[in-house]
């Protein structure tokens, strides 16, 4: 599983996409009326491809409906994504003080590490030492 602001931004992407089709279904299936009287439908011409693959208004409207939902459900989803960041319910001073804590961990472990780098290359020199000291077998 991704962690959360990689499943956000996934989330985020997805609702952008989700917007996109949306219109895209709008634009592609409403009815052909005019907004104003000086508005003009275009005849179209029998090669030419339509524009507009106009739906029943029920069909229509249920496809936005199920298209709202969809977006909602999508804004729902980054909503419990954002609350479960880490660190929202905590004020900047409590976050710094968290990270100064972290940094200080941090530093303890790079310690260790140091430490058994160290006891590493002391094991390996004795080791070198030893196998330097190993005579072959005479025949």
């Amino acid at each position: 599983m991704s962690d959360i602001l990689t499943q956000l931004q996934e989330s985020m992407d997805l609702l952008c996409t989700m917007f996109i089709a949306g219109l895209y279904y709008v634009e592609r299936h409403h009815d052909l009326s005019p907004f104003s009287a000086a508005d003009k439908i275009p005849d179209l011409k029998a090669d030419q491809p339509k524009e507009v693959d106009t739906l029943d208004p029920q069909a229509f409207q249920d496809g936005q409906a199920e298209i709202a939902r969809d977006l909602i459900v999508q804004a729902q989803r980054i909503e419990y994504l954002v609350s479960e960041l880490p660190g929202l319910q905590n004020s900047e001073v409590d976050q710094l003080r968290i990270i100064a804590g972290l940094e200080e961990e941090i530093a303890g472990l790079e310690a260790q590490r140091a430490q058994a780098v160290r006891e590493a290359e002391e094991v390996l020199a004795q080791l070198d030492g030893l196998l330097r000291r190993v005579q072959r077998p005479s025949n």
